[in-house]
């Protein structure tokens, strides 16, 4: 029965409140009764269950009843051999999956768009970095994805490469052809690993690409709280095969998790497990019909382009990202994302040239009919006031960079900031990252050129917001100190 379905830590915590216990242990709030009224108001009864990691409730860090037996529901519900909590977010997933299956010094080759935690596995593990450059999609001014050509060339070049790294999807919802690129990689003896962050939901419709799982990856990194059910901050990581040490994955993941993990986070990931196991079906029914309806709205304005599947080159496309491009309407992301908020509607991401919508099974009440409407207000009040069509520039696309120092020997070298303008021909000392999508423009031990100068400018004055320098305005930028 679908009502009977089992949630094993909601249901330890809930035994534990009901036994009115009163609690001379952490946390210092004791149950709310010390917590700041206004706080305690907006949390309500939950905030008894914030409690601290004690036998009665299992730990995660030697798990043996209530988190272990809610880990395997996750494993058997994605269908991989074992699934671990993460509860520092799918950042923390990434760096396990890469401290798991690289030993100091070995290769890992991935897409130069990889997500700005890959840095931080590459600082933690001494990894060397081989990078490709995923394709590019002019008419929306995107990195797309890498290919299996690009790959399978590497591979035959570099045989020192123990393992590859995608992003699937990325950010805008385009997959990877993940399985022939898992069979490639299972061929030259190198693990896959699969940033997932975006695709928790992927596997239980034919309407969205599959997972990772189901294309043979050895492991994959999820958001759970990204487009599921959990708590900000709430990811898994699931290991399948016999290629990683699921011992070493157990290992490094209590290395890389606090000894006082959140129990409501936990019991999140337990809750978004149980409603994705039961009703996965259904949830990504739903949020591909909601999505559609957006889709429908936007696409029948004339001159806004919404992404699909047939701008994707081949590439499958998980429909409830929904990208549209406002430049024929001589319009940045940036300018349309604010006034969408002004008119109460928050997006997820904006960049250049386009904005981008995230759609769950979430938006099915009135409450999403009516941002519609308000997005349509936008829309035609835009559409009133025009302007000439803006040129696809080089502000869309990244540059190419060039390294020069590891990352981890750079983490350690001394640095000084000198003004941006006058770093050209440097090594970069920090990253730096235009966040969302979070894709580093610059790494540590990179080349400083008059190129990646020009774009950083353009995406300032784009009014994108710049993360990872030690200066947020860039008008200085950190290098290697001579």
């Amino acid at each position: 029965m679908k009502d009977k379905i089992s949630m094993p830590l909601i249901e330890a915590m809930l035994q534990y409140k009901s036994e009115d216990v009163y609690p001379l242990h952490t946390p210092g709030h004791k149950g709310g009764r010390g917590m700041q009224r206004l706080l305690r108001q907006e949390l309500g009864g939950s905030v008894q269950m914030d409690v601290s990691l004690m036998s009665e409730l299992d730990d995660i860090h030697e798990p043996e009843t209530y988190i272990k037996e809610a880990q395997e529901l996750a494993a058997q519900t994605y269908g991989s051999d074992a699934c671990f909590w993460a509860v520092n977010g799918t950042s923390q997933a990434i760096h396990a999956m890469l401290l798991t299956a690289l030993n100091p010094g070995e290769k890992l080759l991935l897409p130069r768009n990889a997500h700005r935690s890959v840095a931080g596995g590459l600082v933690l593990g001494g990894i060397e970095a081989v990078y490709l450059q995923p394709e590019y999609q002019p008419e929306f001014g995107i990195q797309m994805q890498v290919t299996v050509q690009q790959i399978e060339a590497a591979l035959a070049q570099d045989s020192k490469i123990k393992a590859v790294l995608l992003t699937s999807p990325n950010y805008y919802g385009v997959a990877a052809d993940v399985r022939a690129i898992a069979d490639c990689c299972h061929a030259h003896n190198a693990v896959l690993l699969v940033d997932e962050a975006h695709g928790p939901h992927l596997g239980f419709s034919e309407l969205l690409p599959p997972s990772a799982l189901q294309c043979g990856a050895d492991a994959c990194a999820q958001s759970t709280h990204k487009i599921l059910g959990a708590m900000t901050q709430c990811s898994m990581l699931h290991v399948q095969g016999a290629r990683l040490d699921l011992q070493r994955a157990a290992d490094v993941m209590s290395i890389l998790t606090t000894t006082s993990p959140n129990y409501l986070l936990m019991a999140s990931l337990d809750a978004a497990r149980a409603q994705v196991q039961v009703y996965g079906k259904e949830m990504a029914a739903a949020a591909v019909q909601a999505a559609a309806k957006l889709r429908s709205l936007c696409a029948a304005y004339s001159g806004l382009r919404v992404m699909e599947t047939a701008d994707c080159g081949g590439l499958q496309l998980d429909t409830t990202k929904v990208t549209v491009n406002f430049a024929a309407w001589g319009y940045t992301g940036v300018e349309v994302g604010e006034l969408f908020r002004e008119a109460r509607v928050a997006v997820e991401l904006v960049d250049a040239y386009n904005v981008l919508f995230l759609v769950t099974y979430a938006d099915v009440t009135t409450d999403y009919d009516e941002a519609l409407a308000r997005i349509a207000a936008v829309l035609d009040k835009m559409q009133a006031q025009k302007r000439a069509p803006l040129q696809l520039a080089a502000a869309a696309k990244v540059p190419q960079t060039q390294a020069v120092l590891p990352l981890r020997d750079v983490f350690y070298r001394a640095k000084k900031a000198v003004p941006l303008a006058q770093a050209a021909g440097k090594i970069c000392g920090e990253q730096v990252s235009f966040y969302p999508p979070g894709i580093p423009v610059l790494l540590p031990g990179e080349l400083v050129t008059e190129e990646i100068i020009a774009y950083c400018r353009a995406q300032k004055e784009l009014g994108l917001p710049v993360s990872g320098p030690a200066a947020s305005s860039l008008q200085t930028i950190r290098i290697i100190a001579d």
